[in-house]
């Protein structure tokens, strides 16, 4: 094991003494990617932009999303070092429940773009929405990361115009995006 990869892995609170079979075939291949990797995402976690625990709440949230149960717990247990409370990492996994909801439906209105599904309701219940405990800005923030990775053109569109009305900037946006990526790139490897 490389002193890169365990700091890789010190970085989302996951032991050097696990195993990953992809991430320990490119570290003993001493791939330069890894250390990219452990570059962007030490990058990614510290952006100027992002607190510790809303990092850490974003990171959670692509991993709830992709079902990656180890960096859940992990996530988890560091955000809850970092400050977050019981309910907001539950909201957070409630969250990412709804945009997968939300993106499957929108997405579809998209694609096949008909005045009938353009026109009806989507009789889907989002009352997490109107008073996060994570406050409106970084709901919608978080929201916008999740609708990026499903794919959902009109939410995130819609999302990211949002998060700017509740006041924040395209850089905080592109990080939580960047960061997001890294994330997602990172899962791929555990």
């Amino acid at each position: 094991m490389s002193e890169t990869k365990d700091n890789l892995l010190a970085e989302i609170n996951i032991p050097a003494t696990e195993s990953f079979a992809l991430l320990d075939t490119l570290d003993a291949a001493d791939h330069r990617y890894i250390k990219d990797l452990k570059i962007n995402l030490s990058n990614a976690l510290r952006a100027q932009t992002l607190t510790e625990k809303e990092a850490i709440l974003l990171a959670l949230a692509v991993s709830v999303n992709q079902k990656h149960t180890r960096t859940i717990d992990s996530l988890t247990e560091l955000a809850l070092s970092k400050g977050a409370t019981d309910a907001e990492i539950t909201e957070m996994h409630a969250l990412v429940s709804l945009l997968n909801a939300n993106n499957i439906f929108y997405r579809f209105k998209h694609m096949v773009d008909k005045e009938y599904y353009n026109t009806a309701p989507a009789g889907i219940r989002m009352s997490i929405m109107m008073n996060p405990v994570l406050g409106k800005e970084f709901f919608e923030l978080a929201s916008l990361t999740v609708s990026a990775i499903n794919g959902c053109e009109m939410c995130v569109t819609s999302h990211e115009q949002s998060v700017k009305n509740h006041g924040a900037t395209e850089a905080r946006i592109l990080d939580a995006i960047r960061l997001t990526a890294i994330i997602k790139s990172l899962i791929v490897l555990l």
